[in-house]
This record gives C-alpha cells, structure tokens and sequence, in this order.
C-alpha cells in the first residue's frame, strides 16, 4: 500500500499525562487493572464516591484498543434487538437498550457539564443494505425498535451517494475523539487523589478477603475489590474466558475526499460491512474512516487485501484526493453478543470483569462502569443478571460456545500439521512467512535492513500454531486472538508471555 500505517502518536496528539510504574505496594480500597475507557470511568466514578483508587495498565495508557477505536457514541449496534428479543426476551433486549442509553446520556452529560473539548458532534446514526437478502432483517430491527421504543425511523435513501434499498436511522447519536475525551476524565480522577501507573504488567490475583493483585515486576496490590478491565482478562482462567469470547480484526483507512461529507455515521448490514464517519483534524480540516472487512483474528486472506477493498470502496464512493493512514483494530465477541460484566465468577464477589464490547466500546465500555460502580457500592443492580458473566442462555450460548471452541480445534491440528518449505534465507526483504528451521515449524521476518527476525510460533497460551500478519506485520493467533509482534513481544491477550526467539 502506498499510504503509511497510522502512527502511535495520530489518535494521542493531544498530550496526554506521563506516569510513573508501580514501584512498591500498595493497600487500597479498589484497584482496576486496565486503563481503557470502562476502567477510568470507573475510577472516577468510584474516586467520586469516596473510594481509595488505584488504576494500573501494562502498558502506556489509552494506548491500546481505545487509542485506536474510530469512538462511535451510538446504541445502534448492527442488527442486535430483534436477536435480543428472539434469544434474550423483552425485557433482556430493553435492559440492554436502556444500559447503552445511560452510556450515551452519561458521556453527553459528562462533555457538556465540564466543557470537554473532545470533537464532540452529535450525528445520526444509520444501518442500511443494498441486498435483497437484509430487507426483511432490517425490517425486523424496525419492528423491534418499535417493540422496545427505540426512536429509530425507515428511509429509503441515504445523505451519501452510496445506492441503498432501505435502512434505519437513530437520531442524535455522537462522535468524538476518545483520547481527549478521556484525558479529561484522568485529569479529574488525579486531581480527586486516584493513583494511575502505567507499564505495570498485572500476572495473578491472590483471592481472599482482601484480594491483590501481583505485578510482573513483585510488588502487590492488596485491595477489597479488584475490577479488570484490561481488553482481554488478563485472568483468564477465572472463569475460562478464552472458551466463551473470540477475537475479530477489522481495518481502517483515513482518506481526504474532495466534496463535502454530508455528516452521519454509516454501516452496512450485510458483509463483508463497510463503515463510515468523519473525523476532523487540527487545522480544521475533515477526512473520512472507512472501515470494515472484519474476520476472525489469525483466519482472514492476505490482510493487505482488505485494505485494497476499503481503498476501493472509497474511490467508487467519493472523489478521493489522498488515502492518509491505514490500520486496524481488535475487538471481542462474547457467544450471545452481551458483554461480560460482573463478578468473575459466580463465587467471587469482590473481583469483577468487563469485556466483550464487540465493536462498541463507547456505549458498552461507559455502561459497564455505571454497572461495576452500583455493584461496589450497593451490591446489586438492575441490570445484573443481563451482563454477568456467570450466565449460559441455553440459545445461543450452547451452538455459539461448539462453533467457536471447533473451529479452534481445526486450527489448532491444522497449524500442527502444516509444513514449512520456505527457508529464512528465502525471504525477500520487508517479508514474513512461516518457515523451516532445523526441520521446525517457525516464524520469520527480514526487516527493511535486511536482518532476520526469527521466533517460534507457537502461542504462549495454548499451544496453536500462529499465523503471518503481512498488514500489521505481526503473528496471530487463529485458536484465541492473541498476537505477537515480529520480534516476539505480546501486542494482544490472553497470552502473556513473548515468544521463543530463534538465534
């Protein structure tokens, strides 16, 4: 692709605070592990209620999935409350509505009570189709919206010139730039007195009355909650997460059009899905995300080729001066759809997880810190039982939790059994392959100097053989989602340890 990955520093331009790593221990009341969106807007939410705080992330914070979201404020989740209400019931499917409602109320209160500068803009929200096949599921979702009194509207026709046979709007959804917006909340939760440590690797929970928290480096965190909010739970045999969520990759790219973009965040509902918005850079000056072209992590075709798809889609749908970034981001699906967030496990009521957001993170990530909040401080909430982590709704559960953990099967004998004919020496430069050393199976990379990056590639956490990622130049997991970077270092859970470098 003639056009750069998008650097680290594009969606952390505005500066953000510098903090020091954990380097003694500490007694407090709660401490988060994770310091995305759920995991500071709980600590704040906490620190407010007169709670002792301390967030620690493993790595610089907002860094991660958050840093590179394309923060899509909406309760419009694809085609979901027709499913809810077919496999969940109504009064499931209207919690789930009502929880992500309170999300999106709480971050317009928020941004408007504090006067965040953010890119806040409130925008309409739209899913349509061009395929005969989604009429009727887009005119299920219309029904449903109706049945859970969700304002949504039928159109036939979109601002974009993109050609559509029917679709659903959501008035006065929103957008913003996520790193700004929460470097207004960590600023806050600091001033209030909370604690936050970055490059502070969390490795196990001692459980017990007063749980802790176990560093990489030995220093400990005793605290009387716990609360994970790290992407994937860094403990995640507590309650074996790895068997009952799976990964998916999906890429973006950031292009300058020549006409105006009429406003509106847009989805298709039939795959591969194509997703649209504007973003608006410092100098004013707006630029379309097109995104889409999700697969699961480890499993899709040459990933550059998904790049050349959204590049396509973008020169048949605008007048495209220049394709600025490209990238790409994780997220992850829980089997009903419903992220995961409560105790643990169902015995465990002082350490609590939220994950799974699927592809909305904004709404999902703020209600799950308004759920763990009334959960520390009042032991109960009405929205409990729909989010815990501890349930098994019989459909789709069962079928989702056979599809997921066959196909890692299938992967797992298959990367087993795949032979290597390539050798390191055989690399062109800037390639990466599986390749054979020794008559072993491992991985290879030569860099633009033309220095061999060799490492095994089998995943630190359960033994599948990884994949090459020529996009993101990294090794993938297909079994579980877990990545690696070329050099052997853990870029994404749930595995935690680098991998077997190969002299």
């Amino acid at each position: 692709m003639n056009f750069p990955q998008l650097p680290e520093s594009y969606w952390r331009k505005t500066e953000l605070p510098q903090f020091k790593e954990l380097n003694s221990n500490l007694e407090v009341d709660v401490a988060i592990v994770g310091a995305g969106i759920t995991g500071i807007t709980t600590g704040l939410l906490l620190k407010k209620a007169g709670y002792n705080v301390t967030i620690i992330d493993a790595d610089s914070i907002l860094n991660g999935t958050t840093g590179h979201t394309t923060a899509k404020v909406t309760v419009q989740h694809n085609l979901i409350y027709n499913e809810l209400l077919n496999n969940l019931g109504e009064e499931k499917a209207k919690l789930y509505f009502d929880a992500n409602n309170m999300g999106l109320k709480w971050i317009k209160d928020y941004i408007t009570k504090n006067k965040v500068e953010c890119d806040f803009t409130e925008e309409d929200a739209y899913i349509y189709t061009n395929s005969t096949n989604y009429l009727t599921q887009i005119e299920n979702e219309s029904s449903a919206y109706n049945q859970l009194g969700i304002p949504g509207e039928m159109i036939s026709k979109l601002p974009l010139n993109i050609p559509v046979k029917t679709g659903l709007v959501l008035r006065k959804q929103a957008q913003f730039h996520p790193i700004k917006y929460l470097k207004h909340l960590i600023k806050e939760f600091v001033n209030l007195g909370g604690l936050v440590f970055e490059n502070t690797p969390a490795v196990d929970i001692e459980k017990g009355e007063r749980p802790i928290v176990k560093t990489k480096k030995g220093f400990n965190i005793s605290s009387k909650h716990i609360v994970i909010t790290s992407h994937f739970p860094f403990l995640d045999m507590f309650g074996f997460y790895f068997t009952r969520m799976y990964a998916e990759r999906s890429y973006i790219l950031a292009a300058k059009i020549q006409e105006e973009f009429p406003g509106g965040m847009y989805i298709s509902a039939e795959s591969p899905t194509r997703s649209l918005r504007y973003t608006t850079l410092e100098n004013g000056q707006k630029f379309v995300l097109i995104g889409g072209e999700s697969h699961k992590v480890g499993q899709g075709v040459n990933t550059i080729r998904h790049y050349e798809a959204l590049k396509s889609f973008g020169e048949q749908t605008f007048r495209v001066e220049e394709f600025l970034y490209r990238w790409s981001a994780q997220d992850l699906f829980t089997l009903d759809k419903v992220p995961y967030v409560g105790q643990i496990t169902s015995n465990t009521n002082n350490i609590f997880v939220a994950t799974g957001y699927g592809k909305w993170g904004m709404t999902n990530g703020t209600a799950a810190a308004l759920l763990i909040k009334e959960l520390i401080t009042t032991g109960n909430s009405i929205y409990k039982d729909l989010f815990t982590p501890s349930r098994f709704n019989t459909d789709p559960s069962v079928k989702q939790f056979f599809i997921n953990n066959a196909d890692v099967a299938k992967h797992f004998i298959d990367g087993k059994l795949e032979f290597a004919i390539k050798k390191p020496d055989d690399l062109d430069i800037n390639e990466g392959s599986v390749v054979s050393v020794n008559g072993k199976r491992a991985g290879a990379y030569k860099d633009e100097e033309g220095r061999l990056h060799i490492v095994d590639t089998t995943c630190t956490h359960m033994g599948c053989e990884l994949e090459w990622n020529n996009g993101e130049k990294s090794w993938d997991c297909p079994c579980h989602g877990s990545r690696f970077s070329f050099k052997g270092d853990v870029l994404e859970g749930p595995a935690k340890k680098t991998l077997r470098r190969i002299e």
